[in-house]
């Protein structure tokens, strides 16, 4: 049996009210009634031509206007071919045939009796005068009006297919809800690595389908649940995997749709969503980017100003902990901000619990690797932990988004399958930036970029702690032109030599140009916002300076980044700049030396690279031999 798919008609009363103003025109404009006649335009003296020839068989005049009724023997005249037909495009032998505009009405009755006596017409009458019009003239202005009226509060109002954004129902709450009746494809399965943040989430979907097991030893389902980490990392997709998992009510929005322009808005879809909730409970609801109403109160409010964001955030904190709450919705929030939220928002019994979602791990790379291979066509010698090794630091999204990126570089070259060469291609590709294959360089700048490159590589394979080559290349990419793709090693802790080892490597390229041209150029610019940073925070951040001590000016908290004075005192703020600069110039001329002692193998390696354009680990091999603190990676399964 199949499915009627046709949607059954709706009545709406517009259709109505179409109809009545309809049959209000027509009745207006046919003066006695419906007529479907066709009268043709005509002039006074015409009217007379044809009266004199004996045509009009009568005549039905008003005030203004007249109507011509012509005798059945005129009607084949061909002067009257086109006063034959009605509205329908039927023959129209009763007329009226012709009207025409009279100035006098007493005078045409006159001329009428006078034509009678002489037998040239008929019958006349004078109509009376209808009120349809004037009815019609009067009424129809305040009839349209308040169509107009009617129309413009049944869509503030929400009626009509008006929806949640009419002025009525602002207040109303913009979360969507997904229940049984929706379709929702991720699951836990979806989600790769993240085994805690996984497990306390499916811990979450239990209490609501089976709260008994915990309540019945005195235990309480808590409040709420944080999720925080940085962009990427997958805090949004477990909240879809826990609407895919959860057979409760789940309503997802995000911050932003509690602000709007107009006062107390915000605060009311707060009460309305926690509303919708507690009908359906028990519920989820997840709040995605919670900071946008999260925010520390009184830190960004202008004196004196009545801070609509505020409100909202104090109607939530009441929500999710006051009077009259509800224990049986959970409250499930995402941020990548959870520095500037407001510590009421995040105390227990509100939030009591932080879910740290970081950045995958060697292993967990891998999965997530195997989870977004799953659509993709690939070479059977493809490998997964090759590619896990290849991706430092990157999180879900930039893990997704090199899956894609090798699949559409794959079918430019029309490969059937991705390789390993894709994929590597992809990470250049989204690291490093488009090539720029037809950028105009000259021989002097290709050599200098060439030394700039060479400096790095050389520098890095000589200390033990920087990080290991993979290649490195002269081909212009965005905004560089030349660029070393390493693969730093992961690490929880960072002692200062490791931190001094990366600096050193990062001033090898100005370091090569001052060694072999004896100048330097603009094109360190970025290594010298890096090793600056890197200086920066090992003085004032972690610490590591003997001179200031153990002492940082960090905060965590994030409260301090809208106070307008400095932590520290103008004296300490000198030692601070002499000691990053100190440090700074310590690593560059300790890439100098070493670039002095190794300048032979550095031209060697510059001049093979201007040949070639891109060299690899095997080419510094062949002119350096092994590297002396080479290190393995190891992936080991759980």
């Amino acid at each position: 049996m199949s499915e009627n798919k046709n949607p059954k008609f709706k009545f709406s009363p517009w259709i109505l009210y179409g109809l009545a103003i309809g049959i209000f025109i027509l009745l207006s404009l046919s003066g006695n009634g419906l007529n479907l006649s066709n009268p043709k335009p005509t002039t006074l003296s015409k009217f007379y031509d044809f009266l004199d020839a004996n045509q009009v068989d009568k005549v039905i005049f008003s005030n203004t206007k007249a109507q011509v009724f012509l005798k059945k023997e005129a009607l084949g005249e061909k002067e009257h071919k086109e006063a034959k037909d009605n509205l329908l495009g039927n023959l129209n032998p009763k007329g009226p045939h012709y009207y025409f505009e009279i100035g006098n009405s007493e005078l045409f009755q006159k001329e009428l009796i006078e034509a009678k006596k002489k037998g040239l017409i008929n019958d006349f009458a004078k109509e009376p005068e209808g009120i349809w019009g004037d009815i019609l003239s009067l009424l129809l202005p305040f009839v349209l009006l308040a169509g107009l009226w009617i129309f413009m509060m049944r869509r503030m109002s929400g009626g009509a297919g008006g929806g949640g954004g009419q002025i009525f129902s602002i207040g109303k709450s913009k979360a969507k809800l997904f229940d049984e009746k929706n379709d929702v494809k991720v699951t836990f399965e979806n989600v790769a690595g993240l085994e805690g943040a996984k497990e306390e989430i499916q811990e979450i979907v239990e209490f609501l389908k089976n709260p008994e097991k915990y309540t019945s030893i005195g235990g309480k389902i808590p409040k709420g649940a944080l999720l925080v980490g940085p962009p990427g990392t997958g805090k949004t997709l477990l909240a879809k995997a826990v609407a895919g998992e959860a057979k409760v009510p789940f309503f997802s929005l995000s911050g932003s749709d509690f602000v709007e322009m107009f006062v107390g808005v915000g605060a009311s879809r707060v009460r309305d969503l926690f509303k919708q909730a507690k009908e359906k409970s028990p519920a989820i609801i997840f709040i995605d980017e919670i900071d946008a109403v999260g925010r520390a109160r009184g830190k960004n409010n202008m004196s004196g100003s009545n801070d609509e964001r505020e409100n909202t955030l104090n109607q939530l904190l009441t929500e999710m902990d006051g009077f009259g709450t509800n224990t049986n919705v959970i409250v499930l929030a995402a941020t990548n901000r959870a520095d500037v939220l407001d510590k009421a928002l995040m105390r227990a019994g509100r939030f009591d619990r932080q879910i740290y979602v970081d950045l995958p791990d060697i292993r967990e790379r891998k999965e997530i690797f195997e989870v977004h291979l799953k659509p993709i066509k690939k070479s059977e010698e493809l490998d997964t932990e090759f590619l896990a090794k290849q991706t430092p630091g990157f999180s879900g999204a930039d893990i997704a988004n090199v899956c894609n990126e090798a699949a559409l570089i794959a079918a430019r070259k029309d490969k059937k399958a991705v390789d390993k060469q894709d994929f590597l291609d992809a990470v250049d590709r989204i690291v490093g930036g488009l090539e720029k294959k037809n950028k105009i360089v000259t021989p002097e700048e290709k050599r200098a970029i060439a030394i700039h490159e060479a400096g790095h590589a050389t520098v890095s394979w000589m200390l033990e702690h920087a990080a290991p080559l993979v290649k490195v290349t002269i081909v212009p990419r965005g905004q560089s032109l030349g660029a070393a793709w390493y693969l730093p090693e992961e690490r929880l802790i960072v002692r200062p030599e490791q931190m001094l080892d990366e600096m050193c490597a990062t001033m090898g390229g100005r370091a090569a140009e001052k060694v072999i041209f004896n100048k330097i150029s603009t094109g360190a610019l970025s290594d010298l916002e890096k090793v600056t940073k890197q200086a920066r925070a090992m003085v004032t951040i972690y610490g590591l300076n003997d001179k200031l001590g153990n002492i940082t000016y960090y905060d965590s908290s994030g409260q301090s980044e809208y106070n307008f004075s400095k932590p520290y005192s103008e004296e300490t703020a000198k030692v601070i700049d002499d000691e990053i600069s100190l440090l700074i110039e310590g690593q560059y001329q300790r890439a100098v030396q070493l670039l002095e002692d190794n300048k032979d193998k550095l031209i060697q390696l510059a001049d093979i690279l201007i040949e070639k354009e891109v060299i690899f680990k095997d080419d510094l091999e062949t002119i350096f031999g092994n590297r002396p603190h080479e290190k393995t990676i190891e992936i080991t399964a759980e």
